[in-house]
């Protein structure tokens, strides 16, 4: 099964993985062995719809040369575009958007076996856990309220919807079991969690609750909208030792312009201020944050306040994306796009400008003993690559740390930075 886009999309995948080891399917990682191919889509940005795309007509391929029968195209980019995709895709033998997945194996094995059988949605309890025996991420919520003008999000997913804290907790639970010890809590938007269903945010309530939970060593969560940052919510990471010191805060644009066109719901003071709030609260946070640059009316002046703010406030991890213009949402269809070169440049100002903040960030660690959790090996075996509560998986740097041969993965080891190499750190175990 191939998975695209987000971490929210790759729990979908796990737990579809699940269904057909449940249906006792074995679950193949060659193409070119598999009777079903299955790939979960992201249809987000341009560039993750051609990537679908390109791997859905070559996973095509395999019903010529493997010994594929049936190849599914199931998610996001379903969901938005499932017509045309029947039409301009017809090696494909079964489409199946998100709001089908109450008939997901339902219609999989009218497909497979040719005949109805029961029905079989998607079950976190049974999901495979596919980012190894040390971590997990763990949904608690689907779709999205906030509409922001750019994002295609709401018009795939659907609006937010809570999942009810007692099922969050017995799957929660159901991972400690299985040995997870670093737990990622993730959603669209995480800091409106509860809101829906309790009338009021939840996420501090949950958190503390998973906490007690026997088995985690480290609990993080990730996309928290910057205007539903609580102090409740901050006091439960300061005092809870198991949550990481850690805060990706999808900011987007500072100037008070483009916010509002954007429809955020923060302006600049409050930004401001819920950042200086954090550090003031927390220590050693780590900040992590994405932008987006080249907006429709995004001016040269928009553009440098954006930038005096990365430069005045030095993220620890900074994301920069360039404007995509999705269909059929509010803002593409503004007149004023900004050209791609504009674009283009505006990134490469920023990432230029955060190269030098994380490089001063990262020297400033040298001398330090951090613990991090082992997530394997360079290829060459000489090196343990390593996390600490400083990082995310697959999003941010690695410790390097030269490999003595006594070291697990899933471990979590002591170690000392001793350099600095781009985003990454080199260290010595300790």
């Amino acid at each position: 099964m191939f998975h695209f886009g987000c971490s929210k999309n790759l729990v979908d995948t796990e737990i579809c993985i699940g269904i057909f080891k449940k249906e006792n399917f074995e679950i193949v990682n060659i193409p070119e062995e598999a009777e079903i191919i299955v790939i979960n889509t992201c249809g987000f940005i341009q560039s993750a719809k051609e990537e679908a795309i390109n791997t859905i007509l070559e996973m095509s391929e395999f019903k010529k040369t493997g010994k594929c029968k049936y190849l599914i195209v199931i998610g996001c980019l379903v969901q938005r575009y499932k017509k045309e995709l029947e039409k301009s895709i017809p090696e494909v033998d079964l489409f199946l958007a998100i709001d089908e997945y109450d008939n997901l194996w339902e219609k999989i094995s009218k497909l497979v076996n040719k005949q109805k059988k029961s029905k079989n949605t998607l079950e976190y309890m049974n999901r495979i856990i596919s980012t190894g025996n040390t971590t997990a991420y763990l949904k608690i919520a689907e779709g999205c309220s906030n509409k922001c003008t750019y994002c295609a999000i709401p018009y795939i997913r659907g609006p937010f919807v809570s999942r009810k804290m007692e099922e969050i907790l017995e799957e929660a639970q159901m991972l400690a079991q299985k040995g997870i010890k670093e737990l990622i809590v993730i959603a669209q938007d995480t800091t409106k969690y509860g809101i829906d269903i309790y009338g009021k945010p939840c996420l501090a309530e949950l958190l503390d609750k998973l906490c007690k939970i026997d088995g985690f060593k480290w609990i993080r969560f990730l996309y928290a909208y910057p205007e539903s940052i609580t102090d409740e919510l901050l006091d439960v990471v300061r005092k809870n030792d198991k949550i990481c010191n850690y805060f990706d805060i999808p900011l987007q644009h500072f100037s008070d312009n483009i916010l509002r066109k954007m429809n955020r719901k923060s302006d600049s003071k409050s930004i401001k201020n819920i950042i200086e709030k954090i550090r003031k609260k927390i220590p050693n946070v780590i900040l992590r944050t994405t932008m987006i640059v080249g907006f429709p009316d995004e001016t040269e002046d928009d553009f440098l306040k954006l930038y005096e703010f990365v430069k005045n406030t030095k993220f620890d991890k900074l994301g920069v994306f360039k404007y995509s213009k999705e269909d059929g949402t509010p803002a593409s269809r503004i007149k004023n796009q900004v050209h791609y070169k504009t674009k283009q440049s505006r990134l490469n100002k920023i990432m230029l400008l955060e190269q030098k903040i994380s490089k001063i960030k990262l020297e400033e660690k040298i001398g330090n003993i951090y613990e991090a959790i082992v997530d394997g090996f360079s290829d060459d075996n000489k090196f343990i690559l390593a996390r600490s509560y400083m990082d995310i998986p697959n999003e941010d740097g690695t410790i390097f740390i030269k490999n003595n041969g006594k070291v697990k993965q899933g471990e979590f080891i002591n170690c000392k930075i001793i350099d600095v190499k781009n985003y990454d750190l080199i260290a010595e175990l300790v």
